[in-house]
C-alpha cells in the first residue's frame, strides 16, 4: 500500500503507550512513551517520549533522525568528545556504527525514523 500519513497535531503531543525502563539505562528511571506511526512507510516511524535518565550508546546498528518537540537533553559523541545539549527544535541525526551518550535532563519528546 502507498497510502500517506498525516499525523495531526494533537496526537502527536497526546498520550502515548508505556513502553517501559529505557533499554541499557544507567542512571535515573528513564520511563519511556511510544507510539508508532505509518507502518507502510518503511523503516521504524514514531513519537516518544523519554523521562529523565541517562544510557550509552555503542555502534549503534541503524540511522535515527529526530526532531525534538519538548524537554532537553545532553548528548556526548565519542567521537569528538563534544557533548550537545539539545531543545525543543533541534533535529538530530545518529548514524549506523555511532558511539555516545544520551543524558534526558528534562523529559523528552521526538518524532524519529529509524531506518
Amino acid at each position: 500500500m502507498t497510502e500517506m500519513a498525516v499525523i495531526p497535531r494533537d496526537e502527536i503531543a497526546g498520550a502515548l503507550a508505556p513502553a517501559g525502563v529505557r533499554a541499557g539505562a544507567d542512571s535515573g528511571d528513564p520511563l519511556v512513551g511510544l507510539r508508532q506511526v505509518a507502518p507502510a512507510a518503511g523503516g521504524n516511524v514514531g513519537i516518544s517520549e523519554c523521562q529523565p535518565g541517562g544510557w550509552p550508546v555503542i555502534d549503534r546498528p541503524d540511522a535515527e533522525v529526530a526532531f525534538i518537540l519538548s524537554g532537553r537533553a545532553d548528548i556526548r559523541d565519542d567521537e569528538t568528545g563534544v557533548t550537545h545539549l539539545v531543545t525543543a527544535g533541534d533535529l538530530v541525526v545518529l548514524p549506523p556504527g555511532w558511539s555516545g551518550r544520551w543524558d534526558v535532563r528534562e523529559t523528552v519528546r521526538k518524532v524519529y525514523v529509524i531506518y
